[in-house]
């Protein structure tokens, strides 16, 4: 029963305080004592208790600088200062400086001193529990998160095995489709892998860590338009890269942005379109690679600019498939990596996005 008492450490120069206040509240509380701001650091290394009271006018260090030296190594128990100030403005400065939870003015009154030592521990209670809370919640969203990763992967492996058998059979002649049945299977099966890849992609994001290297963007920007441009022959891209100094930056995360950034600008063209195009030019400094993607497509209704960064949000002013998270990770990714990104629409004419990335080049120099 002595394990689940209420743990004070109580810090006073004066031995008839510390005598006087294990008399009174020792029937109630686990109670242990130091002379010094020393020798209570002493016991707290041996000892973990829930609340510290301690004297604010102490020889060699006072209950506040023995407050702020132990916020951070120990931010758990609560802390409670005694004091003869009567100025409020050194009270506060005082309660701000150690995080300190309440004061009590000397001489201590019994009655006050024991309903603030029970506040404080219906605090610490509270504040326990939460954390424990979080920590649970936090491990059942990892759980959560390897399971939807795990059965990502293992669902894309029966979706390319329909595919190979659906080109197997246009590549033999072996079946007839007049009514254009396994072209349907194929766009839904396109569409399940492209969602389940994202899911890879936001997966990934959440839990790799960041990994610095030299990233050459004409290159990249190549293999991005190569990836998407058979969506739509038609479409007509223009490329500006101008790239004077080298650039260091995370090579995953910096394709998960342009390839969902490039292939939204691909999906949402006008269906009536003469002269499709998409526009990207990166302009690199020493500081920062700045990266623009415009579009002339159906562009964004100016009411859902604020909310097109959120997890599954689509637009209703089209009818494209799409999963709503593609842009959701690409903040996500730029949030990572230290980015920001801004859009400019309008609706029936087009899309512009800007990003900007640290370069990571300048920090290792």
């Amino acid at each position: 029963m002595k394990n689940n008492r209420i743990r004070i450490l109580y810090i006073d120069d004066e031995v008839h305080n510390l005598n006087a206040f294990r008399a009174n509240f020792r029937r109630s509380y686990e109670i242990y004592t130091a002379s010094s701001a020393a020798e209570g650091m002493q016991v707290l290394k041996g000892i973990e208790v829930h609340i510290i009271i301690a004297d604010q006018k102490m020889p060699a260090t006072t209950g506040v600088e023995f407050f702020n030296e132990i916020k951070d190594l120990l931010p758990d128990p609560i802390r409670i200062l005694l004091t003869g100030y009567t100025d409020v403005e050194d009270i506060i400065d005082a309660i701000n400086k150690g995080h300190i939870f309440s004061y009590i003015k000397k001489p201590w009154d019994e009655h006050e001193l024991f309903k603030t030592i029970n506040n404080a521990y219906e605090i610490y209670s509270a504040r326990k529990q939460l954390k424990e809370k979080v920590l649970e919640l936090e491990k059942t969203n990892d759980e959560l998160n390897r399971f939807i990763y795990s059965t990502s992967h293992d669902l894309r492996a029966p979706l390319m095995s329909v595919q190979g058998i659906i080109n197997l059979s246009r590549l033999d002649n072996s079946m007839t489709d007049p009514q254009g049945y396994m072209g349907m299977i194929e766009v839904c099966i396109t569409r399940l892998d492209s969602f389940i890849q994202k899911i890879i992609e936001y997966y990934r994001n959440s839990r790799l860590e960041l990994e610095y290297e030299k990233i050459d963007f004409s290159a990249l920007i190549s293999d991005c338009i190569d990836t998407f441009k058979h969506q739509n022959t038609t479409i007509h891209f223009n490329t500006k890269i101008d790239q004077p100094v080298p650039f260091k930056g995370d090579f995953f995360r910096i394709s998960v942005i342009l390839n969902n950034l490039i292939s939204n600008a691909v999906k949402y063209q006008k269906p009536d379109e003469t002269s499709p195009q998409v526009n990207l030019s990166v302009k690199v400094e020493p500081h920062k690679a700045t990266i623009r993607i415009e579009d002339n497509g159906i562009g964004i209704l100016s009411e859902h600019l604020s909310n097109i960064f959120k997890m599954f949000f689509r637009s209703k002013n089209n009818n494209k498939p799409g999963s709503g998270i593609g842009l959701y990770i690409v903040k996500e990714a730029l949030n990572k990596i230290g980015g920001t990104i801004g859009v400019d629409s309008r609706y029936g004419e087009g899309t512009q996005f800007e990003i900007s990335i640290p370069n990571r080049n300048e920090f290792d120099t």
